[in-house]
């Protein structure tokens, strides 16, 4: 009897448990499926209907044809494609590259170092755009400034009114407050790589780079992959940015995704429309973040 009542109490105690485990979720999974999974759902659903202040009437896929029939969405998608082809890169080589420069440091130096370039993340996006808006203002910008007194240039740019600089002015300000998380990340990862495998190589004439490539780069390839997939979301999802520099100017020369679904619900109010751009975004992301799978999970078997 005492055998039987000792599995009967056991299962009780994890009944007990996992609904007491349940009630702390609770909270987070009713915030989860009523702000994140029901408006999913309910973008998707809206995506085939002529959706306004007024109207709400079934079109079908009419939205999706439009919208690659749209010529300002499709440079929208071109200045978006250009931003994640371009920061995406440069921000996991450089992180790479300053986190291989400074986490055999001694401690001070490496979390001075972690803290300085950390500083832009945790710091506002109002305060980082408005510290940037001076320095590309036209008349009395750092930038300007500098370039003239070194006699660069002859007459004053607009660098955020200029549809030759602006889209790159934004993508050097989303690379400078990305750096600072794949820094943390990267750091942490090389102290974590077995170091007797490091010592056992150089001993056998291993070079530094081989070192790296043979040893430290399979370790740390999950951090990559984490690191690739976060800073690509990011850099599809650039909106703060555009709207408080450029508001999708200079002639749409900045304009993105994020932004002209923004503009077109909230301005024009065609939320219809919007959320089918919406749904082709998530799309764009999933077939993206796949392909960096699919890519890294190649490399760490190579």
């Amino acid at each position: 009897m005492a055998k039987n009542a000792a599995p009967a109490r056991s299962h009780v105690l994890a009944r007990r448990e996992t609904f007491v485990s349940y009630m702390f979720l609770l909270p987070c999974l009713v915030f989860f499926v009523g702000f994140v999974i029901v408006p999913m759902f309910m973008c998707l659903f809206t995506s085939f209907f002529d959706y306004t202040m007024t109207d709400f009437n079934f079109i079908g896929f009419q939205n999706y044809v439009e919208i690659f029939q749209d010529e300002t969405f499709l440079i929208a998608l071109r200045n978006t494609v250009l931003i994640v082809v371009v920061s995406v890169p440069t921000v996991c080589i450089f992180s790479l590259w300053v986190a291989s420069a400074i986490y055999n440091r001694k401690g001070a130096v490496t979390s001075f170092f972690r803290c300085v370039f950390y500083l832009p993340v945790v710091t506002g996006t109002v305060a980082v755009t408005v510290v940037w808006k001076w320095m590309f203002n036209q008349y009395y910008g750092l930038f300007n400034y500098v370039l003239s007194s070194t006699n660069v240039i002859d007459q004053n740019i607009s660098w955020l009114g200029d549809k030759r600089f602006a889209i790159w002015c934004i993508i050097m300000i989303l690379f400078t407050t990305s750096i600072g998380q794949p820094i943390v990340l990267y750091v942490s990862a090389l102290g974590n790589v077995d170091t007797s495998l490091v010592e056992a190589a150089e001993v056998d004439g291993a070079t530094s780079f081989q070192c790296f490539w043979k040893i430290k780069w399979p370790n740390i390839m999950p951090t990559t992959l984490y690191i690739l997939v976060i800073t690509t979301i990011n850099s599809f999802q650039c909106f703060a940015l555009i709207q408080l520099l450029t508001s999708g100017g200079p002639m749409n020369s900045t304009n993105t995704i994020m932004y002209y679904i923004y503009d077109t619900a909230f301005k024009t109010n065609q939320y219809g429309y919007a959320n089918a751009m919406g749904i082709i975004l998530a799309i764009i992301i999933a077939v993206f973040s796949a392909l960096q799978f699919k890519v890294t999970g190649s490399s760490k078997k190579d």
